[in-house]
């Protein structure tokens, strides 16, 4: 479980993967969709991908050519029970999950990472 929670904190401490789950949040994407409102290249936004996949926040799938990324929102349940258990937080929510990002994140285009 640790490895899990290690893999799941780090994907979520970049901004540009967190405004990216925020994203996701509303419906499944195209990859370059998913790129489109930020200032960095392809490259750059599939291994962000790559790392929200790895941490299993994301899945990937291909559909006839083009790759498409859903939100997996049951990964982040094992964080928020490790959270829990310091008895400060409560159980993610994901409608107070969207309303934080939302409220605390920039807006994507204005991510520069």
């Amino acid at each position: 479980m640790q490895n899990t929670l290690d893999l799941t904190f780090a994907a979520l401490a970049d901004p540009t993967r967190r405004a990216i789950l925020t994203m996701l949040l509303e419906d499944d994407m195209a990859v370059t969709d998913v790129a489109e409102p930020f200032a960095i290249s392809l490259a750059a936004i599939s291994k962000h991908l790559q790392i929200l996949t790895r941490a299993g926040l994301i899945e990937q799938e291909k559909r006839g050519r083009v790759k498409w990324c859903k939100l997996a929102p049951e990964a982040m349940k094992g964080a928020s029970v490790w959270m829990e258990g310091f008895g400060q937080f409560e159980v993610v929510n994901l409608e107070d999950f969207e309303r934080f990002v939302a409220e605390t994140i920039e807006k994507p285009s204005q991510n520069k990472s």
